[in-house]
């Protein structure tokens, strides 16, 4: 089991493009004895919430680790900690370069001019960005929270800083594409406890299995 530790850090973040947050998290413990005790690991993807409203931003680079085979998944944010994740597949993800075009705070703007050209006419709130390398090129896939309910999925190049693809879609239309409980009475012997246990167990692993059929379905569509 991995030793995880914090780190304080000394500096906020501004805007940035994936270098200088990797250097800062070089500097820390919790990276450096990660790298001793899995020296093959590499960088594969920069993970970000940008919350435009409230400021609660989300910082986190992802590096693969071969012997394990898992995510080790590296957040920023007042103190660095570290998870190790399951992956989806078996299929090794591409190394990420750190040497990005885009930086984070000009995500914004891209969408927002693409929206505008398409009669797209509502304000972006949260912007959840991935980028990562498919098929040797460097895509930013964004998920994006606008104003009434709606939700942008977006792929944008990042050396060319275009457009790849753009939509929108309601959150009523993707909470109708999930299971949904039924509605059931208060159990109240051991055996009724135990039965509906066993429900919300199979609906969990329903929804992580719904959670994992759309990570696959996004990341089939990035690479088209």
């Amino acid at each position: 089991m991995i030793n995880i530790k914090t780190y304080k850090l000394p500096f906020v973040f501004s805007s940035m493009k994936i270098r200088p947050y990797f250097e800062k998290l070089e500097q820390s413990e919790t990276y450096k004895n990660f790298k001793v005790k899995y020296p093959d690991s590499f960088l594969v993807a920069g993970f970000f919430v940008l919350d435009l409203e409230e400021k609660r931003n989300v910082h986190q680079i992802d590096f693969y680790v071969p012997k394990e085979k898992k995510i080790a998944a590296f957040t920023l944010d007042g103190e660095i900690t570290l998870k190790l994740l399951e992956t989806m597949n078996d299929k090794v993800p591409e190394k990420l370069d750190l040497e990005t075009n885009i930086d984070l705070d000009a995500l914004q703007g891209i969408l927002t001019d693409e929206m505008r050209n398409r009669g797209i006419s509502e304000d972006i709130r949260k912007i959840i960005a991935v980028v990562q390398n498919i098929e040797g090129k460097r895509i930013w896939n964004l998920n994006c929270v606008l104003t009434g309910m709606e939700i942008l999925k977006s792929h944008v190049e990042d050396e060319s800083k275009s457009v790849l693809k753009i939509e929108k879609s309601s959150i009523m239309d993707i909470m109708k594409k999930m299971p949904t409980p039924q509605l059931l009475k208060a159990p109240e012997t051991k055996d009724e406890i135990k039965n509906e246990m066993g429900k919300l167990d199979k609906l969990e692993e329903e929804i992580e299995k719904a959670k994992s059929k759309l990570k696959e379905e996004l990341n089939e569509k990035a690479k088209k």
